[in-house]
C-alpha cells in the first residue's frame, strides 16, 4: 500500500530489497545489545564506586522480560512495514549522526560520576548559575533523568540523544516514528487539503521529532517549539543538515503558546507529558486545541501507563525509583482520554507500542 497526499506518495521507496531489511534487523539488534551492555556495566561500577547513588528497584519477573522482547520486537516489525508501505523513506530507519555519536560516547562515561554524586546527595536543583529562573516554570528547573544541567545547557543537550537511544535500546526513534501514520491519516482527511501543511512541535528538544517529520512530508511547514535555548540550538544543527525548508524554531512554553488561534494543521507532542504536573498537561493539550484550525489533528506520544500496560508495571516502578521522575507515578495513571476530551477534542483513539502510547484526536470541523 502507498499512502497519497494531495495525489502524490508522502515518501517514495524500494525496500522491497530482503538485504535492506536484515541490515535494518540487524543494526536495531545491535543498538539493542549496546544499550543492554551500558546499563548493565555502568550499573556494576556505580554499585562498586558510588553505592550510596543505587536505588532500591522491584524484582522483574522473566515473563515480562519475555514481554518486553516480544513487544520491542513488534515494534521493529512495524518500523519496517510502515516503511515499505510508504509512509516514510527507508532512508529514515537508518538515519542517525553515528560518527558524532561515537565521538560523544566517551563523554557519557565522563558524565556519570557526576550523575552518581547527585543521585547520593538527592540533589535534583544542581543547575548552571547563569541561568534566569524567572524565566521558566518552577517544576522545570530540575535535573530530570539526574542528567547535567537539566535541559539547561548546551552539554547537556548535546548528549541528550545519545542517552535516550541507550535508555531505550536503540528503539527510541522508532517510536517517535509511530506519530506519523496517524497524522498522515489526520491530514489527509482534513478538507481543503492543505499543499503545505502547518505543523507544530510541542517540546521539540533536539529536533528529533521534527527530523522524522521531514523525512515524511518534505513539502510540510514544521515548527518546533521548547523551553530550551540550549537544546534549540543542537536541533538547529541537526536540522540544517536536512535539504528542505529549514523548520522555524522558537523558544516558549507549551502552557502558553506564542501562537495565533487557528493557525496549525496539526500538533504533535513526543515524550512531554510524564515530565509535567498534571495542571500543566492540561494546560499543554488545551493550548494545542486553541493554535488548531478547526478539522486539525493532535498527535501525543509519550510513555505507556499502568491502565494499558500493566504486565510492564514492574518497569515502570524501575524507572521512576531509578531516574529523577517526580511526575511519572502521576502520569502512569492520568487520563489522558479525558483530558482530550475536557480540551475539546473529539475522535480519540490511542494505541500502545512497546514502551510508547500513542494518542490521535481531532478538532471539531464545527465549533459550537
Amino acid at each position: 500500500m502507498l499512502i497519497r497526499w494531495n495525489g502524490q506518495p508522502f515518501a517514495s521507496t524500494d525496500v522491497s530489497d530482503p538485504v535492506t531489511k536484515l541490515a535494518y534487523q540487524t543494526l536495531q539488534q545491535g543498538k539493542s545489545i549496546l544499550g543492554l551492555a551500558h546499563k548493565e556495566v555502568s550499573t556494576r561500577l556505580m554499585e562498586l564506586v558510588a553505592p550510596d547513588a543505587s536505588s532500591s528497584t522491584v524484582a522483574v519477573p522473566p515473563e515480562m522480560i519475555s514481554a518486553l522482547r516480544t513487544s520491542m520486537d513488534a515494534l521493529v516489525e512495524l518500523d519496517w512495514k510502515e516503511a515499505q508501505e510508504g509512509l516514510y523513506s527507508t532512508s529514515l530507519l537508518f538515519d542517525a549522526p553515528w560518527l558524532d555519536w561515537v565521538t560523544r560516547y566517551p563523554l557519557v562515561w565522563l558524565d556519570l560520576p557526576a550523575i552518581w554524586q547527585r543521585r547520593s546527595r538527592r540533589d535534583v536543583r544542581d543547575l548552571p548559575n547563569d541561568i534566569n529562573p524567572q524565566a521558566y516554570p518552577d517544576y522545570y528547573l530540575q535535573n530530570f533523568h539526574h542528567q547535567t544541567d537539566g535541559y539547561l545547557s548546551d552539554r547537556s543537550a548535546e548528549l541528550y540523544d545519545l542517552q535516550v537511544e541507550i535508555l531505550f535500546n536503540g528503539t527510541a526513534d522508532a517510536m517517535r516514528r509511530r506519530v506519523i501514520a496517524p497524522l498522515l491519516e489526520g491530514l489527509r482527511s482534513q478538507a481543503p487539503q492543505a499543499a503545505h501543511p502547518r505543523i507544530l512541535d510541542v517540546a521539540t528538544g533536539t529536533g528529533r521529532t521534527l527530523r522524522q517529520l521531514r523525512g515524511a512530508l518534505p513539502d510540510a511547514q514544521l515548527v518546533g517549539l521548547d523551553l530550551s535555548t540550549a537544546y534549540l540550538r543542537q536541533a538547529n544543527r541537526w536540522l540544517s543538515e536536512l535539504p528542505g525548508e529549514l523548520p522555524q524554531l522558537v523558544q516558549g512554553n507549551g502552557e502558553d503558546l506564542p501562537f495565533a488561534d487557528n493557525t496549525m494543521q496539526a500538533v504533535t507532542c513526543v515524550f512531554l507529558l510524564h515530565e509535567l504536573p498534571g495542571e500543566a498537561r492540561q494546560k499543554v493539550i488545551n493550548e494545542a486545541w486553541r493554535v488548531m484550525e478547526p478539522g486539525g489533528v493532535l498527535v501525543l506520544a509519550d510513555s505507556v501507563q499502568l491502565k494499558d500496560s500493566p504486565e510492564f508495571s514492574p518497569a515502570m516502578e524501575n524507572f521512576r525509583r531509578v531516574f529523577h521522575e517526580p511526575f511519572y507515578r502521576d502520569y502512569i495513571t492520568d487520563d489522558i482520554n479525558e483530558r482530550l476530551g475536557n480540551a475539546g477534542f473529539e475522535q480519540i483513539s490511542a494505541l500502545s507500542y512497546f514502551m510508547t502510547r500513542v494518542w490521535s484526536c481531532r478538532k471539531p470541523s464545527v465549533i459550537s
